[in-house]
């Protein structure tokens, strides 16, 4: 790779770090109003209530912190490598986390939304929750935790390899 591809790389992981904190810090804000602030303010002025309603929404908010956990891994890979560190570790690392991530949500948006909203507002339903985009993503980080551990394998190969020649 020629000089000007690797800086023009390192530019565009700089710019992908950015939007990954920009998603992630406006996401995140939005759901802090709607979940934290505007609750708490309708009860400092007497319009609200923090009962089963607010905390059944808290539940099905869960799953999107773990997917914003993903984006916020994605961003902080592509700004180590914007850095200059090295492709196959940084590479590994991130798939494992982005993996675990995912996974973690999609667990919690099939099987643990029902039961805890279950058990936050003693409702009863079913025991998961026919989510397919839920069910993917959660196989898919599934997918890169495995394969996050296979490149780390071969990252460790290839160190031996190299200590051999």
């Amino acid at each position: 790779m020629t000089q000007t591809a690797t800086d023009r790389f390192r530019r565009r992981c700089a710019q992908f770090r950015w939007l990954a904190v920009f998603m992630v810090v406006s996401v995140g804000a939005l759901l802090a109003l709607i979940h934290f602030v505007f609750p708490l303010l309708a009860l400092v002025w007497g319009r609200g209530t923090l009962d089963g309603r607010w905390l059944t929404q808290l539940v099905w908010a869960l799953p999107t912190v773990f997917y914003l956990f993903a984006v916020w891994a994605i961003g902080a890979a592509m700004g180590q490598l914007a850095r200059g560190r090295l492709i196959q570790p940084t590479l590994a690392d991130a798939l494992r986390r982005v993996g675990l991530a995912l996974g973690f949500g999609g667990l919690i948006s099939v099987f643990g939304i029902t039961n805890l909203t279950r058990l936050v507002a003693g409702g009863a339903g079913g025991w998961a929750y026919f989510d397919v985009a839920g069910m993917t993503l959660g196989m898919i980080g599934g997918a890169l935790f495995l394969l996050g551990g296979v490149m780390e394998q071969a990252g460790k190969v290839q160190a031996e390899l190299d200590e051999m020649i």
